[in-house]
């Protein structure tokens, strides 16, 4: 069932979302070379305790991590650990903050240092395809429509997506229904309507969409070995649109 949220509801909602924008803009100066991904989790935890909030992420079906750290071939899940960021790498920060008892939910993917065109290429076509996204979001429009826009902008450039992970509702749970793929033919699926509240996350892989789990049960990395990017947000359906939740304010 698809939970549509009241204006108090949002308004909650609003507050975990900047919290965690809030933890982008402090984080994404540190992805330097030489921080640990573990350096990096404490302090997205301080942020998000410091504005009274709780870390989605930590403890959710055992996840050991603050928030998840995933660095070049690692699409989702990626435990914090010693390992030292390098020149040329990329890094997605999944961070979910929990607020009042409402979940903000989104990632970014940083350059650390210097990186190459094609991973720069990678990562900017991965939010592209979000906001490509967006433009289909209004009350009437078909759950389906959101992943088919993704699906079309990311394949076109030549990516793939994987079939495995998907975005979801969001609220009072971390993840609610719908999910919502990153691949789909449109006009299919649940109607939007206003106060929805969703998290749209496409993952993007350089090569093959295929991917494996480690042992550790958590990491997901490409089959392949090559790039993936990682771009989300969270978003309430409005009377007109749509508005993100997981953005500071200019």
């Amino acid at each position: 069932m698809i939970i549509v949220k009241s204006p108090r509801e949002i308004e909650l909602m609003r507050e975990a979302g900047k919290i965690v924008a809030t933890v982008f803009k402090t984080l994404e100066p540190k992805c330097v070379p030489g921080v640990t991904t573990l350096e990096l989790d404490a302090l997205a935890e301080h942020v998000i305790r410091s504005m009274n909030a709780t870390p989605s992420f930590k403890g959710y079906c055992g996840f050991p991590g603050s928030v998840c750290l995933s660095v070049n071939e690692t699409l989702i899940h990626g435990i914090p650990s010693h390992y030292a960021l390098k020149n040329g790498d990329i890094v997605s920060l999944d961070v979910g903050a929990c607020y009042k008892g409402y979940h903000g939910d989104a990632c970014r993917t940083f350059p650390v240092g210097i990186i190459s065109q094609k991973a720069s290429d990678l990562v900017r076509v991965t939010e592209e395809s979000f906001w490509e996204a967006m433009k289909v979001i209004h009350p009437g429009a078909y759950l389906s429509d959101i992943s088919h826009a993704i699906q079309v902008y990311c394949e076109s450039h030549g990516y793939s997506l994987p079939r495995d992970y998907t975005g979801h509702g969001i609220g009072t749970e971390l993840h609610e229904d719908p999910a919502i793929p990153n691949y789909g033919l449109a006009g299919h699926g649940p109607v939007l309507k206003a106060g929805m509240c969703l998290a749209i996350e496409p993952m993007v892989n350089e090569g093959r969409r295929e991917t494996r789990t480690l042992n550790d049960g958590w990491t997901v990395k490409t089959a392949d070995g090559k790039l993936s990017s990682h771009y989300e947000n969270t978003i309430v359906v409005t009377e007109t649109g749509y508005e993100v939740l997981t953005m500071l304010k200019e």
